[in-house]
This record gives structure tokens, C-alpha cells and sequence, in this order.
């Protein structure tokens, strides 16, 4: 048990090191997350937009602002999150590789990074709160921090996956954030007049904004989307495992037991070279 716990425990200060050592995900967490929230806030009129929140059934009419302002800080979370975990995995993939190699066990480095991204899902997601209720108050200010967890946790996932199966850096910022813009923007009735359109419930933060709207204008408690983000982490958790293991996959211990050469078989061996001094020696005796 002490082995495993040492193991993990290294696995999980590296990753963070790794982590702390990304300036520019730090300056994105302490400048873009209130600056994207306070502008959605500010920007955005202030007039009532009267909807009708799914995971209740209740129909609200909340100000536009404090509406988008959900999405604005639901929309820095998942890019963060996002970003953070596939910087880390991008370019600390040929160091798991040679971890690997050295027989360092791959479930202790798919745990810390677990872990890792739980604590940066966590931390981005009070911060994002705290953040929001600067500007107005939320009804349920832990439910609104837990939805931005949770998504914070899909999309980290996500980038972990797409760190492992992407080849160049430029191909998984592009893919993390444009998944991000497509899957709020689709969902805020302010901007899209098919919030109301059933395929919504598809895109993979579908949970998380139900959980923050009702947070937000809602008494209610919405445990249900609350789990139906969950199960979005779980699949794009399940991505970002076969993406670890494919790119470690060569560096696999070989099963098969090596065929060790018969030590009777001589063929093809060149003659010793002694047996050649010899013959030379015995030439030039006859020839004496």
C-alpha cells in the first residue's frame, strides 16, 4: 500500500508542477474569468428574457445579463479546463512515455493526472462564482459552483483526450474551443432562438447550464443534470484513458518469452581466430 501511495503521490506533484509551470493558464484564470463575466454582464441588455428551464419546469423570466453572464462564466471555465489539461498532456507526453518505459505504473500516472484535474476544475470553478456573485447574487451559489465543476471536469477530460490523440498543439486549442463556443452558445436563449430545440440536450454541457440557470433564478434543486454532467465526465474520461493508452502502447513490457538460440547449432559462425594462427604457425614449419 505505501508503494502505491508513494508512487501516486510523485505522479501527482509532478503533474501539478507541471501545471504551476503554464503562465499564461495562470494569467487566464486570475484575468479572463472576470473579464468574460463582468462584459457578458455589463454588455448585455438588461431586459427580461422569459424561458422555460427544463430541468424544472418552471418558467422564468431572468434579466439577459445575469443570464449571460452564466454562460459567459461557464464558457471561461470549460476553456480553461480545458486548455490547462491539454497543455499538460501535449507536452508532457514524452515524459509519460519514458515513464513508462521505465516500468513506472500507468494507473498512478492516469490517477494524479485525475486528480490534478479535479483540483484545477475546483479552483476555477470557486473562483468563477465568486467571481459572478460580485455582479448580482444567485439564488444557489454552491449549485452554481458545483455545475461549473462538473463542467469543468467534462472539458478537462477532454483535453486530456485530445493532448493524447492530436498530434499538433494548434489542432487541439482549436478543437477545445470551438467545442466550447458551439455548446453554450447553442443553449443561451438569448443568442440562439433553438435553445428550446430538443437536440440541446445533447451537446456535452447540457447538465451543467441547466444546473447553473436553475442556481441562478431557481430555488430548486436539479440533482438529475447534475449526474447527467457527471456522465458526460465519465465518457470523455473514458476518451482521454484510450488515449493514454495509445500513446503508450509501445512502451508495453513484451509477454512473450524470447526463444533462446540451441548452443549446438555453429552455422554461420565465423572460425575462431585462433584456430586460423595456427594453421599459419604449422605452414611455415613445413616450409623450414
Amino acid at each position: 500500500m505505501r508503494f502505491h501511495l508513494t508512487r501516486f503521490a510523485v505522479a501527482t506533484r509532478f503533474t501539478l508542477l507541471e501545471h504551476g509551470r503554464n503562465r499564461f493558464a495562470m494569467i487566464l484564470v486570475i484575468l479572463f474569468v472576470p473579464v468574460w463575466t463582468t462584459l457578458a454582464y455589463l454588455a448585455m441588455p438588461d431586459t427580461l428574457a422569459r424561458m422555460r428551464l427544463r430541468a424544472t419546469g418552471e418558467a422564468l423570466a431572468p434579466h439577459g445579463n445575469e443570464l449571460t453572464s452564466i454562460s459567459g462564466a461557464l464558457n471561461a471555465v470549460t476553456l480553461i479546463t480545458g486548455f490547462m489539461m491539454f497543455a499538460a498532456t501535449f507536452s508532457g507526453s514524452g515524459s509519460d512515455r519514458r515513464l513508462a518505459m521505465a516500468g513506472y505504473p500507468r494507473a498512478h500516472l492516469v490517477l494524479a493526472k485525475v486528480t490534478a484535474l479535479a483540483l484545477v476544475s475546483a479552483a476555477v470553478a470557486v473562483y468563477a462564482t465568486a467571481v459572478t456573485c460580485l455582479a448580482w447574487t444567485p439564488r444557489q451559489p454552491l449549485l452554481l459552483a458545483a455545475a461549473l465543476f462538473c463542467a469543468g471536469l467534462t472539458y478537462g477530460a477532454l483535453g486530456v483526450g485530445f493532448g493524447s490523440l492530436l498530434r499538433r498543439e494548434v489542432e487541439g486549442m482549436f478543437a477545445i474551443v470551438m467545442t466550447s463556443i458551439i455548446d453554450l452558445a447553442l443553449q443561451n436563449p438569448i443568442m440562439s432562438s433553438g435553445a428550446d430545440n430538443p437536440v440541446v440536450r445533447y451537446l456535452p454541457s447540457y447538465g451543467a447550464m441547466q444546473a447553473s440557470t436553475a442556481a441562478g433564478f431557481s430555488t430548486s434543486p436539479v440533482p438529475g443534470h447534475l449526474a447527467i454532467q457527471l456522465t458526460w465526465f465519465a465518457g470523455a474520461a473514458l476518451l482521454a484513458l484510450l488515449g493514454f493508452r495509445r500513446s503508450t502502447r509501445n512502451c508495453l513490457p513484451s509477454t512473450a518469452p524470447s526463444s533462446p538460440r540451441p548452443e549446438s547449432s555453429k552455422a554461420g559462425l565465423p572460425a575462431p581466430r585462433q584456430a586460423a594462427t595456427s594453421s599459419a604457425a604449422a605452414s611455415d614449419t613445413e616450409a623450414d
